[in-house]
C-alpha cells in the first residue's frame, strides 16, 4: 500500500510589500472617478465656474487689486464642499446601504485603508478646486492694469475648504451609520455660517472656514491685517485631524496614525490661537493705518504730470497716468484759468476702522487738492472726474461738495463731455442711476447734488456737438461758475432753452 503525503497548499497569490497601499491607490482612482461625476458634485462644479465666469466678466471694466482677488476665490468653493461632504458621505456608507460589508472581509484592504481611499478622492477634489482658484487668480494677475499683491494663504482658503468638508463626511459615515445624517449636517452649517458671519468678534469669526468682509474697501497689501497665514494652518490642521480620526474610528489604530491625530491638533491649535488674536490688532498696524489716513503724505510717493502733482501709495504707482489722462481731459473742456489750472491729486483711505470699516472720506479744504480712492475702473472714472471738474469750478473739494447752484451744470459738462457715451456716464456717476429729476453725484469724497433743472439744462447740452458746446462754455466761462448762478441763467448763457424742472437746493 502506498502512504500518499499532503503537502500544504501554496496560496495562489503572493503577498507583496507594498500591495495593500497599491490596492488602496486603486481604490480611490475608482472613487475619485465616481465622486467627481456625481450629480450634486457636477452641479455644485457647474454653478461654481459659472459664476466664477460671471464674476470676471462683470468686473471686467474694472482694474483689479490682487489682495481682493485672492478674497474673491473663497466663498464660491464653499457649495462644492457641501456637494464633496454629501458625496462622500455617501460613498463611505455604500457598502452598508446594498448590504454588502461582510463580503468585504475577505478583501486584502481592511476599513481603515478603504477610508484612506475615500479621504484621497476628498483630496482630489480639493486639488481639482486648487486648479480653478489657480486659473481664476492668474487670469486676473495677467490682466492690464493689475495692482497689489495676493496672499498665498487666502488662495488655500478654498481648496482647504472642499477637504474640511469631505473629510467631515467622511468621519461622519464612520460615526453615524445614516445618510440622513449628512443632509441634516449641511443645514446645520448653513444656519451656523450665517450666525457666525454676522457676528462683530473677529476672534470668532475666524473659527469658520471662510471670513468675508462686509466692504468693498482696497486697502494696500500691508495694511490688510488678515492672518491669511495662520488661519490656512488652522484649516490643514483641522481638515488632517478629521481625515485622521475617521481612519482611527473605522480601525487603524497604528501607532504611526495616532501620531498623526496629535500632530494634526496641535497644529490646528497653533493655527487657531494665533488667528484668535486677530480681534485685538498689532499696535504697529494701528499705528500704520491711521498714518495711511491721517497723513498719507508720510507714505506716499508724489510725481508730476503736465505740472500737476499725482501722490499715490507705492502700489499705486502704475495708475498716475490713468488718473493724469483724466485730469487732463477735463482741463482741455474748462475755460479762464482753470484750462491751465494745475492740480494736486491725492490717494487717500479711511483705514482707521480696519477692512470691515464703514468710514466716508471727508473733503479737502487745500486749495486745487483732488481725492482720488484706491479703486479704478468702472464707475470710479467719471465719479473722479466729478471731483476734479468740481474743484476746477468751485477751488477746493470742500466748497464743490456744498455747491447747489447752476455752476453743477458747467461741472459736470467737464465732467462728462470727454466721454464717449456722456449720457450713460451721466447714468453711472448718480446715486440712483437716473438722466432726470434731482439726484446726488457721487464722488471719492462726499457727493454733490443735482437739480432737477440743473439735469434738464446739462442733458440738453451733452446732445449737442462736443466742439459746440465747449466752445460756448469757454466763452461764457465767467457767468456759468459765477456763484448763486440759476440753471435758467446758465441756460440762457448756453443757448438752450430755459428749464421747466424744480431748481431748488436741498438744505
Amino acid at each position: 500500500m502506498t502512504a500518499v503525503v499532503e503537502q500544504p497548499v501554496q496560496p495562489s497569490v503572493r503577498a507583496e510589500p507594498g500591495g495593500s497601499w497599491a490596492a488602496v491607490f486603486a481604490l480611490a482612482v475608482f472613487e475619485t472617478r465616481r465622486l467627481l461625476t456625481r450629480v450634486p458634485v457636477l452641479v455644485a462644479f457647474l454653478v461654481y465656474v459659472a459664476w466664477t465666469v460671471w464674476r470676471a466678466e462683470r468686473d471686467s471694466d474694472g482694474f483689479p487689486a490682487l489682495q481682493d482677488v485672492d478674497r474673491a476665490t473663497q466663498a464660491a468653493p464653499m457649495l462644492v464642499g457641501l456637494a464633496i461632504l454629501l458625496s462622500v458621505n455617501h460613498a463611505a456608507l455604500r457598502s452598508r446601504r446594498h448590504g454588502t460589508e461582510p463580503h468585504f472581509a475577505v478583501l486584502v484592504l481592511p476599513p481603515w485603508r478603504r477610508t484612506v481611499a475615500h479621504a484621497l478622492s476628498a483630496l482630489a477634489a480639493a486639488l481639482l478646486v486648487a486648479g480653478c482658484v489657480a486659473a481664476q487668480f492668474g487670469r486676473e494677475a495677467l490682466r492690464p492694469g493689475v495692482i497689489g499683491q495676493g496672499s498665498v494663504g487666502e488662495l488655500l482658503v478654498g481648496p482647504l475648504t472642499v477637504l474640511l468638508f469631505g473629510l467631515f463626511g467622511l468621519l461622519l459615515a464612520g460615526l453615524v451609520r445614516s445618510v440622513l445624517a449628512a443632509p441634516l449636517l449641511v443645514v446645520f452649517f448653513l444656519f451656523l455660517f450665517l450666525f457666525l458671519s454676522g457676528m462683530s468678534d473677529d476672534g470668532t469669526r475666524w473659527l469658520l472656514p471662510v471670513v468675508a468682509e462686509a466692504t468693498s474697501n482696497t486697502f494696500p497689501s500691508d495694511l490688510m491685517g488678515r492672518p491669511a497665514g495662520w488661519h490656512a494652518l488652522y484649516l490643514a490642521g483641522l481638515a488632517l485631524s478629521l481625515g485622521l480620526a475617521a481612519v482611527l474610528v473605522t480601525g487603524g489604530r497604528k501607532p504611526v496614525v495616532m501620531a498623526g491625530v496629535a500632530g494634526a491638533v496641535v497644529m490646528s491649535l497653533v493655527g487657531g490661537v494665533a488667528q484668535a488674536q486677530a480681534g485685538d490688532p498689532d499696535p504697529e498696524l494701528v499705528r500704520a493705518r491711521e498714518r495711511a489716513t491721517v497723513h498719507p503724505e508720510q507714505v506716499q510717493s508724489c510725481v508730476r504730470r503736465d505740472g500737476s502733482t499725482y501722490c499715490a501709495f507705492p502700489e499705486w504707482g502704475p495708475r498716475v497716468d490713468d488718473w493724469a489722462g483724466v485730469v487732463d481731459r477735463v482741463r482741455s473742456l474748462a475755460g479762464g484759468g482753470a484750462h491751465e489750472q494745475d492740480v494736486v491729486v491725492r490717494q487717500r483711505i479711511e483705514a482707521r476702522y480696519g477692512l470691515s470699516g464703514d468710514g466716508a472720506l471727508t473733503p479737502l479744504e487745500r486749495p486745487h487738492e483732488v481725492t482720488v480712492g484706491t479703486q479704478w475702473g468702472g464707475n470710479r472714472i467719471p465719479e473722479f472726474s466729478a471731483a476734479v471738474a468740481g474743484v476746477l469750478v468751485a477751488g477746493d473739494e470742500k466748497a464743490s461738495t456744498s455747491m447747489c447752484d447752476g455752476r453743477m451744470v458747467t461741472v459736470m459738462w467737464l465732467a462728462l463731455g470727454w466721454e464717449p457715451d456722456p449720457v450713460a456716464a451721466l447714468r453711472r456717476v448718480r446715486l440712483d442711476d437716473s438722466v432726470t429729476g434731482s439726484s446726488l453725484v457721487l464722488q471719492p469724497t462726499s457727493g454733490m447734488y443735482m437739480t432737477d433743472a440743473q439735469t434738464e439744462v446739462l442733458r440738453e447740452l451733452l446732445k449737442r456737438p462736443r466742439g459746440e458746446a465747449a466752445a460756448r462754455v469757454r466763452e461764457h466761462w465767467a457767468g456759468l461758475t459765477a456763484p448763486k448762478v440759476t440753471a435758467a441763467r446758465a441756460a440762457e448763457l448756453l443757448g438752450l432753452k430755459a428749464p421747466k424742472g424744480d431748481d431748488k437746493c436741498l438744505d
